[in-house]
């Protein structure tokens, strides 16, 4: 195993909560699944929360060196906590195409969030393709 990518990213708080205030249920069903959905309104801070996954999904992204391009959505990547609290990636759709094509097995997280602000960190892990995205291996 080894890393095919990693990825980093940070938002505001307040940014997320405006735009959750602005849009309601509408933002929140088109960018978190129901799990996230439920598990970040259950929170004290839901909104830092909200901007952890949003985060979260923002780094998984670069990880995979994708974007929100190639048939990818909001929903397709999943952060799901497993008993303790630790965050979990689940890749569906479009974003686990663009990963198997890619040869990345899993994809780790961290997210850590303030008042202010939320960051979270992503490493795709897998086997690189022979003659893959990168090209022909040398040496």
């Amino acid at each position: 195993m080894e890393i095919l990518g990693i990825g980093t990213d940070i938002t505001e708080c307040l940014r997320i909560g405006r735009m959750i205030e602005r849009h309601g249920e509408l933002f929140l069903q088109r960018v978190f699944t129901p799990a996230e959905i439920m598990y970040c309104q259950c929170r004290k801070q839901a909104t830092q929360h909200f901007a952890g996954r949003w985060a979260a999904k923002e780094a998984v992204l670069k990880a995979l060196g994708t974007g929100w391009v190639r048939g990818i959505g909001w929903r397709d990547v999943e952060i799901v906590n497993r008993p303790g609290g630790r965050p979990e990636v689940v890749l569906r759709d479009g974003a686990r195409q663009a990963a198997e094509f890619l040869g990345v097995s899993s994809v780790e997280i961290s997210i850590s969030h303030c008042r202010t602000h939320a960051t979270a960190f992503a490493v795709a892990v897998g086997e690189r393709h022979r003659d893959g995205p990168a090209g022909p291996e040398t040496g």
